[in-house]
């Protein structure tokens, strides 16, 4: 287990915590049990092994607080909210013969050993976490569920996870699924069309847009020229002629 040193604070003041994780502790809470709470300070490198893991908050260890010895479970974590640092712990004293609700991570194992999985399948994770009442001196650190032999179609409920002695999860009126090998999902992409098929049918639509287009085309200029022609008919106009006026002869004067 565990054994981690803690220091006992006096002051709670936002100026006083801040000089104490600015020297590398985080401020806490211990709570629980017949005594009454305390403020504390645990350094930061004592934990950093494990805080960051999923089953932190499921982990039982043992802080020395001036020489006496106590089981704590963490409860909660406090962290900044642009570092994602820690910032602040609540403890609970580990009280024997008590028993929690928790939250306890699912774990898997085997999978290589799963045909299902094999054969192209996908584990589908239904709950990550199981929550489960257990004895305070009886926590276990994660739920691991063995997956070999397991094929397409297989769903792991609870009733087939093996429990520590006297745990038992909360919900009891139903026997929950955890996770499934389900079937692969494959997307089946259409059928492009061969390249000359594209072409072709690319160029004869162009050739017939531009026939059709001409057509229209020529038909709009004859039917403008007809106009043209008798509004010309109708002003009297007359067709300019080639011919040239007589020229006047000179007269000789006698």
């Amino acid at each position: 287990m565990i054994n981690i040193k803690a220091n006992k604070r006096d002051k709670s003041t936002t100026g006083y915590t801040n000089k104490l994780r600015l020297e590398g502790f985080i401020p806490a809470i211990l709570y629980g049990g017949k005594e009454e709470n305390e403020k504390i300070s645990i350094a930061k490198k004592d934990l950093k092994n494990f805080i960051q893991k999923e089953s932190f908050l499921s982990t039982v260890f043992e802080i020395d607080l001036n020489g006496k010895k106590e089981k704590v479970l963490p409860r909660d974590v406090a962290y900044h909210v642009t570092t994602n640092e820690p910032i602040h712990l609540d403890l609970m004293r580990i009280v024997s013969g008590a028993k929690i609700v928790i939250e306890i991570p699912v774990k898997f194992k085997n999978n290589d050993d799963s045909p299902g999985l094999k054969r192209g399948g996908v584990l589908n994770i239904v709950r990550r976490k199981v929550e489960l009442r257990c004895p305070a001196d009886n926590i276990p650190e994660d739920i691991t569920i063995d997956l070999a032999g397991t094929d397409i179609g297989t769903s792991i409920k609870i009733s087939s996870v093996k429990l520590p002695e006297n745990v038992i999860p909360v919900i009891t009126d139903r026997d929950f699924v955890i996770a499934t090998v389900a079937a692969p999902t494959v997307i089946k992409e259409p059928e492009k069309p061969a390249e000359g098929d594209v072409a072709e049918g690319a160029e004869g639509e162009t050739a017939a847009e531009g026939a059709e287009a001409a057509t229209e085309a020529a038909g709009k200029d004859g039917e403008t020229a007809k106009k043209d022609d008798k509004g010309k008919e109708a002003s009297g106009d007359k067709k300019p002629t080639d011919k040239k006026p007589a020229e006047k002869k000179p007269v000789e004067k006698k």
